[in-house]
């Protein structure tokens, strides 16, 4: 029993001793160029769009769902903002709303697929992330989205310049503000709402929630369309940060984000998707990554990293399971 307790202890708090290891190892490695306040900006910075996708993660996973297509649909919304913005000459506010609301629409083709049509979430989501790619990459003619290029027909944009409100969604302050807002509604809506109790019994165990009167499809549903504007707001971060949307921009954010989701999962013995943990499971990620970039480990080296981290998230997720 003893023995158990101490497994289930190290599973629980296995992120937040990683995560402390990881500053005293780099601070102990360089020193102030670690702990600097900039890096520090750096480190929350790299790690705010890690972590609004990991929340549209969050979200999916809550009810026992899965979407492989958030990076490429973030990469669709991108396009939709920076070319409200820019090519068709909309206010900042007007922009933000038109991209939650292409995404909104898009997503509706995942809900479809899964509610309609009861295709499995890893195939259904497979699919449609060659289908945003197409879609994405026809809507843009196959370039970046960027002040002083052509419309795809050719046209002169409405708009040839970024504004500096623009640029500083991407930037510290906002940037972290943002992603403590999102991490902030997630908690509250997951952890404090009948929708958020609903999600998790489903999670739990579909047939009983759906014997106890929980509307499945419904409730699926409602988490589909929270993931759709997080997912937006992701588009949003990348494309305000890169000051452009550029090809395929959000894709590289998709395993990241599970990575801190599945690390998240076991901080404190939640053993369920949650916001909180996500945030620290991003910043663990981010921390890695960062730490290794400032002891000039070569850039080819951190996907192998990022990797490691999941497959570790995983062992950790389901181990004491297996005790």
């Amino acid at each position: 029993m003893e023995r158990k307790k101490l497994i289930k202890f190290g599973i629980d708090w296995a992120a937040i001793l990683a995560l402390a290891l990881c500053f005293i190892a780099f601070t102990a490695i360089k020193g102030g160029a670690f702990m600097s306040q900039s890096n520090m900006v750096n480190i929350l910075r790299a790690m705010a769009i890690t972590t609004v996708f990991g929340i549209a993660a969050t979200i999916t996973m809550a009810p026992d769902g899965f979407d492989m297509s958030a990076g490429t649909l973030g990469s669709c919304s991108a396009y939709a903002f920076v070319s409200s913005y820019l090519w068709f000459g909309q206010s900042l506010f007007m922009s933000v709303v038109i991209t939650i609301v292409t995404t909104l629409v898009l997503y509706q083709l995942t809900m479809f697929l899964i509610l309609v049509c009861k295709i499995p979430d890893m195939l259904a989501t497979c699919a449609l992330m060659f289908v945003h790619q197409g879609l994405g990459q026809w809507y843009i003619g196959g370039g970046a989205v960027s002040t002083g290029m052509r419309t795809p027909w050719n046209a002169e944009p409405l708009r040839t310049a970024l504004s500096d409100s623009f640029s500083a969604i991407g930037r510290a302050p906002w940037i972290i503000i943002i992603m403590l807002g999102c991490v902030l509604a997630a908690y509250i809506f997951l952890d404090f709402t009948k929708f958020g109790r609903y999600l998790y019994a489903m999670g739990g165990n579909k047939e009983a929630a759906k014997l106890s009167g929980i509307d499945i499809k419904k409730y699926r549903y409602v988490a589909g369309m929270i993931t759709a504007v997080f997912i937006a707001i992701g588009g949003i971060l990348v494309s305000s940060r890169g000051s452009s949307a550029q090809v395929m921009c959000c894709d590289n954010y998709l395993m990241p984000s599970l990575a801190a989701v599945f690390v998240g999962r076991t901080v404190g013995g939640a053993e369920k998707p949650n916001a909180l943990g996500t945030m620290i499971g991003s910043m663990l990620v981010s921390t890695l990554e960062n730490g290794l970039t400032i002891c000039a480990v070569p850039f080819f080296v951190l996907p192998a990293v990022k990797g490691a981290v999941l497959a570790l998230a995983l062992i950790a997720a389901y181990a004491y399971k297996r005790e």
